[in-house]
């Protein structure tokens, strides 16, 4: 377990690396809440534009992509990936930026 964790926090590494041209966008659409962190490893759309659904497609393909390849290289379900990917992803979420509730409501972190 300890492996896979460090292989998802590697991997959340290199997809925000991956994003690097998208950082400013995407940290901006944080900050003024239009979207926010999923328990399921994706983000979510919290105020809809054509512009955020954009944004939050094209992260969520990349992110996608980037699941399938360790569930395959660690013989795990997607939904075990995309659980502990979540958890990580709600953990560093910054302080005032949103997480999706089980209950599907929005709350800042």
């Amino acid at each position: 377990m300890y492996q896979l964790i460090k292989k998802i926090s590697l991997a959340m590494i290199a997809l925000s690396i991956t994003f690097s041209a998208w950082a400013v966008s995407l940290d901006q659409a944080k900050q003024q809440g239009l979207v926010g962190e999923m328990a399921n490893g994706y983000l979510g759309v919290v105020i809809s534009s054509p512009e955020v659904n954009s944004l939050i497609k094209s992260v969520n393909d990349k992110r996608k992509s980037l699941y399938l390849n360790l569930a395959r290289k660690n013989n795990l379900t997607m939904k075990q990936v995309t659980a502990l990917a979540g958890e990580k992803a709600i953990a560093r979420t910054r302080s005032g930026h949103l997480i999706k509730m089980a209950s599907g409501g929005w709350i800042k972190k």
